[in-house]
């Protein structure tokens, strides 16, 4: 497995953050298990509310998907508008939706108020598509602006590949309220803040059991213990058996990413935007500009396995080239990978365990919004302000199949691939997939 310190924003981080494992019996209102941004946001909301809390990582601040990831925040859910309205009801989607956009405000707010400059937040998110659907795509960016007063801007095929130059683009949506930025540095402004307000937070201390003490729960750790009348379990794709049904109820899903060596005047040949970038297939590849334009952070493919990550960095490297046959000589400095937690239905799991236990995980595929939302509304449960939460009862916590459940993870991304080359190869040859066989 990649080693945490050897990731890209690891190495651009913040002066290095450290505390104290877990050796005494803490008292707590609230106990978050796992420091990733969901649980981070909890934790703050409810410090300050005034609670007394106490979070356990089982390894360091945002060691998982929170500390590793592509790094932009947009809004929307890793599954479509129209399969959670098929399971929540359309009102319900809509209401979801509108979480999604306050997700991304509740970051932008954070970074605003708590003043996290190496955040480095860089507005503008580019949805490029590698296939024709422009009447989809107008039709899209209408929608959002009726519905929910949220401005997408159409770019024509010359428009997007002025500012990319890619032969694979034939139109995008840039959102300019997305923004994309450094999350280890920002999970790390959210648990200092979170310090300042009396919270506590336990690196390298892994919750090993959990049982009733009264009306309260205690956990269990290797050297101490934390009593609370609440627990929040937030953990992602590095879930263990803490709570046997959370653990069965995810998929781990391995992502993969690279960031180039410097080579500002190279990339500015076929990269001219400081947008975030992500294509609309399923199977997609997600990008950016990092270190002022010297370098690319590229990332993209899932397994349901951890693969080597200098081997799939040297694949992600040949996606790059595919779509930027000028970046060939790019080489990359650094790959790495981690794992992220996907529910069956691929949406957020918010809810209730019996009295005083929560959980709040499965953001893999955008949890940058999400997560943040989601640990917003778990801790309004908490606190008794808001049922908001309970938009999340229709995605509960389905089994996730065990391994034939992730077989068919990987079975199903390898369709969406043959799918997308496929769509792609007719946008780029319609008369021949039109002209009959003689």
């Amino acid at each position: 497995m990649s080693d945490y310190a050897s990731n890209y924003y690891r190495q651009t981080a913040d002066s290095p953050v450290s505390y104290a494992s877990l050796a005494s019996a803490e008292q707590a209102d609230v106990c978050v298990i796992g420091a990733g941004l969901a649980g981070l946001t909890a934790a703050l909301t409810l410090a300050r509310a005034g609670q007394r809390v106490v979070v356990l990582e089982a390894e360091q601040i945002a060691w998982g998907a929170s500390g590793r990831n592509g790094g932009v925040v947009s809004p929307g859910y890793a599954t479509s508008f129209a399969k959670i309205a098929a399971r929540a009801g359309y009102d319900n989607a809509i209401r979801l939706h509108r979480l999604s956009i306050e997700g991304v405000d509740i970051v932008r707010g954070n970074i605003d108020s708590l003043h996290i400059a190496s955040a480095v937040p860089m507005h503008g998110a580019l949805k490029v598509s590698r296939f024709e659907n422009s009447t989809q795509a107008r039709a899209h960016a209408r929608w959002m602006r009726d519905t929910f007063d949220y401005d997408l801007e159409y770019l024509s095929k010359e428009e997007i590949r002025h500012l990319l130059r890619s032969e694979k683009y034939f139109h995008a949506l840039r959102d300019r309220r997305a923004f994309h930025f450094h999350p280890l540095n920002y999970a790390t402004g959210l648990a200092r803040e979170l310090e300042r307000l009396g919270g506590k937070i336990f690196e390298h201390t892994r919750a090993l059991a959990m049982d009733a003490a009264g009306s309260d729960r205690r956990v269990g750790t290797e050297q101490g213990s934390v009593q609370a009348r609440h627990v929040l379990v937030a953990c992602g794709g590095y879930t263990d058996r803490l709570v046997p049904r959370l653990a069965a109820s995810y998929v781990p899903i391995s992502t993969y990413m690279v960031v180039t060596r410097r080579a500002r005047e190279l990339i500015a040949t076929a990269i001219a935007s400081r947008c975030s970038i992500g294509d609309s297939r399923r199977s997609s590849d997600y990008y950016r500009l990092v270190d002022d334009g010297e370098r690319i952070l590229w990332g993209g493919m899932i397994t349901t396995r951890q693969a080597e990550p200098a081997h799939l960095g040297t694949l992600l490297k040949r996606r790059m080239v595919d779509t930027y046959p000028q970046l060939a000589d790019l080489d990359v400095e650094r790959a790495w990978s981690g794992k992220m937690a996907y529910a069956r239905h691929l949406m957020p799991q918010i809810g209730k365990l019996g009295q005083g236990l929560w959980y709040c995980t499965s953001f893999g595929g955008h949890g940058m919004n999400t997560t943040a939302i989601g640990g917003t509304v778990v801790a309004e449960a908490i606190l008794g302000a808001s049922d908001r939460y309970r938009l999340f009862d229709p995605f509960g916590l389905c089994w996730n199949g065990g391994i034939l459940g992730r077989a068919a993870v990987q079975l199903t991304y390898w369709y969406y691939q043959a799918n997308d080359f496929l769509q792609e190869r007719k946008s780029r040859n319609p008369a021949r997939e039109t002209t009959p066989c003689r």
